[in-house]
C-alpha cells in the first residue's frame, strides 16, 4: 500500500519578459495550472497552488517546458510544506 503523498503549497509568479502579448502568455500559464486539477488561487502578483508535492513539481516543469519556446520569462517559485497545508 502506498503512503499518502506529502501536501505542499507553492506560490508562483510568471513574468513574461519582452513579450509581444504578455496577457496571453500569463493566460496560457493559468490554463496549464487549471488543467493540472489542483486547488489554486490567483491573486494580483502570483498564484498559490496546493497539492501533492510531486504533482506540483511536475506542474512547474510543465509550465517551464511549455512556455520556454513561446516567450522569454522569469518565474519565481516558493514552496512550503507547512503554509496553507492541512495537518495530517
Amino acid at each position: 500500500m502506498r503512503s499518502v503523498d506529502k501536501i505542499v503549497s507553492c506560490e508562483i509568479s510568471f513574468i513574461p519578459v519582452q513579450s509581444r502579448d504578455y496577457k496571453n502568455d500569463v493566460n496560457q500559464v493559468l490554463s496549464i495550472i487549471n488543467a493540472a486539477g489542483m486547488n489554486y488561487d490567483v491573486s494580483l502578483f502570483s498564484t498559490t497552488i496546493t497539492g501533492e508535492r510531486d504533482r506540483i513539481f511536475e506542474l512547474i516543469k510543465n509550465i517551464f517546458t511549455q512556455m520556454e519556446d513561446k516567450t522569454n520569462f522569469t518565474m519565481v517559485v516558493k514552496y512550503s510544506n507547512i503554509c496553507g497545508c492541512p495537518s495530517v
